[in-house]
């Protein structure tokens, strides 16, 4: 069975989701360590896993490398990559950069749905792209290997971000806007780019990235993955559920206003429904990986392509993109 890697998670965390990892043989999943989180806040993030790490050493451990998801296959475990779904870790201190992927960062966007210091997210109603900071934390975070993440940004800043790294970005959770046209999902455009630079994209589980939302059938998730392999190359494609399992409604607010407002944003869902929708109920959590697979092998896509999609071209992503540049001294 080839590797399975979920790109992107924000579960309320817990041994039975643990377990549940094994149970659906997921071998490294990407969590959101930060949506608002300063620095400080972040690092107690950390200390949280530690304590995790600590506690249930037989079903997770920190992953910092490629190697170590085929680590967690060998030990029957799950590798766990921290990402932040913010730049404001960072703040404005570029030196914080290298410093966030010593402590196990592995993904930063560079906004979230709101303009940062960095670049545009994709709930402004402008986009002027790249900041000049912005142009110079994707170098230092080319150099030390953290990988740039437009999952929440806007077009021209997504195009921007590809143009100007000098390493592969990713989109680790979104859906092609052709099929869906939910605010954070991609253009083809987008789509192209990201694939002629060697990028990868994870596609989403999230009810609102949905065609049909909570009622979208495995057959047509599954479709639109293959059509985006023909967009893209099959080897471009990977999963990203953006899974917020059993997290109460309330963490929501925090997700969509964080302290940048007073206001209520709502985000894509309905202004009278604020919490997290349900799930299609053929992916409720990671015990699901096999029925995605199986959908994937009915779309005649071949075994390897299904297997890339999987986990094994995330895991190729890993493998180049985690470490420092080859390049610097």
């Amino acid at each position: 069975m080839s590797h399975r890697i979920d790109c992107l998670q924000y579960a309320n965390w817990s041994e039975k989701i643990f377990r549940q990892m094994r149970e659906g043989a997921v071998d490294a999943v990407h969590v959101t360590i930060a949506y608002h989180e300063n620095f400080a806040e972040m690092v107690q993030q950390v200390v949280a896993w530690n304590r995790r790490f600590e506690a249930y050493p037989d079903l997770i451990f920190q992953g910092r490398t490629g190697d170590d998801v085929r680590r967690a296959r060998r030990e029957q475990r799950t590798a766990i990559f921290f990402g932040y779904q913010t730049p404001e870790p960072i703040a404005a201190d570029i030196g914080l950069v290298e410093v966030c992927h010593t402590l196990g960062a592995r993904f930063m966007q560079l906004t979230y749905n709101n303009q940062s210091l960095l670049a545009t997210g994709c709930y402004e109603a402008e986009d002027p792209g790249l900041t000049r900071m912005g142009k110079q934390v994707i170098a230092e975070m080319n150099r030390v290997g953290l990988v740039v993440d437009m999952s929440h940004s806007a077009e021209r800043s997504t195009l921007q971000a590809i143009e100007h790294s000098r390493r592969p970005i990713s989109i680790t959770h979104a859906n092609p806007a052709r099929w869906h046209p939910a605010r954070r999902n991609k253009s083809d455009t987008v789509l192209k780019a990201l694939a002629e630079s060697g990028g990868m994209l994870g596609l989403s589980l999230y009810p609102h990235h949905l065609k049909g939302g909570t009622d979208c059938t495995l057959s047509d998730f599954c479709e639109m993955a293959a059509r985006t392999a023909e967009v893209m190359g099959a080897d471009k494609v990977g999963i990203g559920t953006d899974l917020c399992q059993d997290q109460p409604d309330s963490v929501v607010e925090w997700m969509r206003v964080g302290r940048w407002s007073r206001e209520i944003d709502y985000g894509e869902g309905s202004a009278s429904a604020p919490g997290f929708p349900p799930q299609p109920d053929w992916f409720k959590d990671n015990r699901d990986f096999g029925t995605i697979e199986a959908g994937l092998r009915a779309t005649g896509l071949s075994a390897d392509e299904v297997a890339g999609i999987m986990g094994e071209n995330w895991l190729r992503f890993y493998d180049a993109n985690f470490g420092p540049e080859r390049s610097a001294a």
